[in-house]
């Protein structure tokens, strides 16, 4: 199945939503690689995607594809995946396919995006090593897009305090760019994982950039814009990420810095001001992200939780209304609420009140 997977991933036109469409009407995507032309053209395809997939059936052995990649050490993951990144696969257009070198974790459910202009000064240099240490320090996982500047810095400081660290690539994993981060790419699969929608082959095109800065956000539960321009990539990101409900922070800069631009009008767009990982961590009640991951790794699914949770949003409920609602005692609501929260499902915020961490 995997084969067809990757056959649709190289059909230009075809992206997520015309995917899920196509395997909700043929049941699977094997059944929509073979489906008939006509049947094809009733599910919606218009004239072009139609034509780049009836010729992408003709020119691809999807045999071969599979069999390249086998030879290496890229592992494919699609949304059928339970590894799938679970940040990820909840935006509204998740990649169908992911290439990852290296290996994903569990505890990169709680990462935040570091992203920033290539350009940075030594200003931009210190404080985002200063960020970025003290979020690593706390157990999150740095993602970014291995890009010269922030990004890079981002990537180093978390390999050198042994912490976990995504770099989003938008072009193929048999390349890296720029070309002079290939050491560096080669210490982040050993401490985290290069990942990107695109397949073997895949040129650095600057058109497949802007789509990759939606998987940088997609996979965290923050983005963290350092120094940049208002016109840069990074605030693509910022963007993409509040379009899939993740809160963007940001640091401020002088008023006659151009890579201030983007941070400043950011804050003022209604951006979190921040001066210190302290303020993503206590905003994002990430300050004991390592315990949550351990919590998740060692007690099991619980029935009783599972229930609890279909009662919380992200409104506000106190205990005893959620106990009146799941018909449980107010002493186990409230036990439950406490071993939930150490796995990071739920939140407190006073008055006994609690939300969902994310959404679930």
């Amino acid at each position: 199945m995997l084969k067809y997977w990757i056959g649709f991933n190289k059909v230009p036109g075809i992206g997520s939503k015309r995917l899920r469409a196509l395997i909700h009407a043929f049941g699977d995507v094997e059944a929509a690689w073979h489906a008939d032309e006509k049947d094809l053209a009733a599910v919606g395809l218009d004239q072009r995607s139609l034509k780049n997939l009836l010729s992408a059936r003709r020119t691809l052995d999807l045999d071969a594809e599979l069999a390249r990649l086998e030879e290496t050490d890229i592992q494919v993951l699609t949304w059928d995946d339970p590894e799938y990144p679970a940040n990820l696969k909840r935006i509204e257009s998740p990649p169908p396919v992911l290439y990852v070198r290296g290996a994903l974790s569990l505890e990169d459910e709680w990462a935040v995006a570091v992203v920033g202009t290539r350009r940075a000064t030594s200003y931009d240099q210190e404080v985002t090593r200063k960020i970025t240490a003290g979020l690593v320090q706390a157990g999150t996982t740095i993602v970014s897009g291995l890009a010269r500047g922030v990004d890079a810095i981002a990537h180093q400081t978390a390999l050198e305090m042994g912490g976990r660290t995504l770099a989003v690539l938008g072009h193929g994993l048999d390349r890296i760019y720029p070309p002079e981060h290939r050491q560096l790419a080669q210490k982040i699969v050993q401490q985290g994982a290069l990942i990107s929608e695109q397949p073997l082959g895949t040129r650095p095109e600057s058109r497949n950039f802007p789509a990759r800065n939606r998987i940088i956000s997609g996979l965290s539960l923050a983005v963290l814009v350092v120094a940049c321009p208002w016109n840069s990539g990074a605030i693509i990101t910022a963007k993409h990420g509040l379009e899939q409900g993740r809160e963007v922070f940001a640091v401020p800069g002088g008023i006659l810095s151009r890579n201030s631009e983007g941070p400043n009008r950011l804050i003022k767009e209604g951006a979190t001001l921040v001066t210190s990982a302290n303020d993503i961590l206590d905003a994002l009640n990430l300050s004991q992200a390592a315990q949550y991951v351990d919590a998740r790794l060692t007690l099991p699914e619980d029935p009783q939780e599972a229930h609890l949770l279909q009662f919380l949003s992200s409104e506000p409920r106190h205990v005893d209304v959620l106990g009146r609602e799941a018909q449980m005692p107010v002493s186990q609501v409230s036990s439950l609420l406490a071993m939930m929260e150490l796995k990071g499902l739920v939140r407190s915020v006073g008055g006994m009140k609690y939300v969902l961490a994310r959404d679930l």
